[in-house]
């Protein structure tokens, strides 16, 4: 029924976010068009907790390692939040170039088996006619997903 998730990071400066993704992150990732990049996850979990109100969502990347991440990161000059041990997990927050935070744990808790889809391949067409050369565009190629 469910094949992945689709996650929506807002931010005021989405070019520099974009690039913190995939440079410093390194998250695997393709050009829809215009420079708009979607990453890949790797394998995710959802949890519902309660709340006062509907609406309020998080995101956390989840790592194995939060000591060597923070590291990573302060190799590159990227400030995260003083580590907080939580009897879930151990978290601190990465701040992105426009200044949002991220969280990033290692989990305590038990992990959920991996969903199991099937494979997608993505094929490279012929260039789209707003996007080629002749239309004023960069000539990027149209990218079609299809399952075998």
């Amino acid at each position: 029924m469910i094949t992945g998730a689709h996650m929506v990071l807002y931010s005021t400066h989405p070019d520099a976010d974009r690039a913190f993704m995939r440079d410093v992150l390194r998250l695997p990732n393709v050009d829809v068009g215009g420079g708009w990049l979607i990453f890949a996850l790797p394998p995710s979990e959802v949890a519902v907790h309660p709340a006062d109100d509907n609406g309020r969502h998080e995101l956390y990347f989840l790592v194995d390692d939060l000591r060597s991440f923070i590291s990573a990161m302060r190799k590159r000059d990227i400030h995260t939040s003083r580590v907080s041990a939580q009897r879930w997990g151990r978290i601190t927050e990465v701040t992105l170039p426009s200044g949002g935070k991220i969280g990033v744990y290692e989990p305590r808790h038990a992990r959920p088996p991996t969903v199991q889809t099937k494979a997608v391949r993505v094929t490279r067409g012929p260039v789209a006619k707003s996007d080629s050369p002749a239309a004023g565009g960069k000539g990027r190629r149209v990218v079609r997903h299809r399952t075998p």
